[in-house]
């Protein structure tokens, strides 16, 4: 059999096996094996460390993309110089994702464009690296989630699935206010994870406003008292990225324009 047509059927072999990092890296295999004169263990013992590595990398990226994202945002491009004192503070214990292992939560509280999204989507994506599984969402989403899956008679499905993951990212608490029915879903779903599982939360409301999205004051102080159990509390207020890129693009704009 000639060496082409060999080639061709362990292609075939590892894409009927699903071998994908053996199938990548086999020919090159095959010329080190025999520049060195490797035993056959050994060349064999490498494809399939090869094949190990391909797996732990691809089960990586299946995490990340069923976390769903809305982008990729990671830590080390945070600038940590403009981000709110108390959150600089705490990133470093954060990085190291011990609040998942001892099922604590994070709520990041403060004013819009201060970094809490971004803090929020690169711990997540650490997690994710880590071989945690995570879920990225937003508070009204959540919401509308759990109302169509209690009108079709799958909510207890859905709050099985919610209650196992290691790390739920509930982003934008605060942006919108909801009906009674949404407030009590969403303190049964949290209420769920209280304790055991990890919940980061982003909100622009201080604890004392958020009456003003649950319209209950009994529900919202269980809320606090559930979320804020052992949690680690950031003060996130400070100076808007966002404007300051803005007026720093403004500035540049009008530079270009009298030169």
């Amino acid at each position: 059999m000639s060496e082409r047509k060999t080639f061709e059927q362990i292609i075939e072999h590892t894409k009927e096996l699903k071998l994908p990092g053996i199938r990548q890296c086999f020919r090159e295999e095959v010329e080190k094996a025999c520049e060195g004169e490797m035993s056959y263990d050994l060349f064999l013992l490498n494809l399939l460390q090869k094949e190990h590595e391909k797996r732990i990398e691809s089960r990586k990226l299946a995490r990340i993309r069923n976390a769903r994202f809305p982008y990729r945002k990671h830590l080390e491009d945070l600038d940590t110089s403009t981000i709110p004192a108390d959150a600089a503070k705490n990133l470093k214990q954060f990085k190291t994702l011990n609040f998942i292992e001892n099922g604590q939560n994070i709520i990041l509280a403060g004013n819009p464009g201060t970094g809490k999204t971004h803090i929020a989507i690169g711990l997540g994506i650490n997690a994710c690296l880590a071989g945690y599984k995570v879920l990225f969402t937003t508070v009204p989403a959540l919401i509308t989630q759990l109302k169509e899956s209690r009108s079709a008679r799958t909510l207890r499905q859905t709050e099985n699935k919610f209650e196992k993951y290691d790390l739920v990212i509930c982003d934008e608490l605060g942006y919108i206010s909801f009906d009674k029915e949404g407030a009590e879903l969403l303190f049964t779903n949290l209420s769920l994870r209280a304790g055991r599982r990890s919940t980061i939360v982003t909100t622009n409301l201080s604890f004392d406003r958020w009456t003003e999205i649950f319209h209950d004051p009994v529900l919202t102080a269980a809320m606090v008292d559930r979320l804020t159990h052992k949690a680690h509390l950031v003060d996130m207020t400070g100076q808007s990225y966002r404007i300051k890129e803005t007026k720093e693009w403004m500035k540049t704009k009008n530079n270009e324009k009298k030169s």
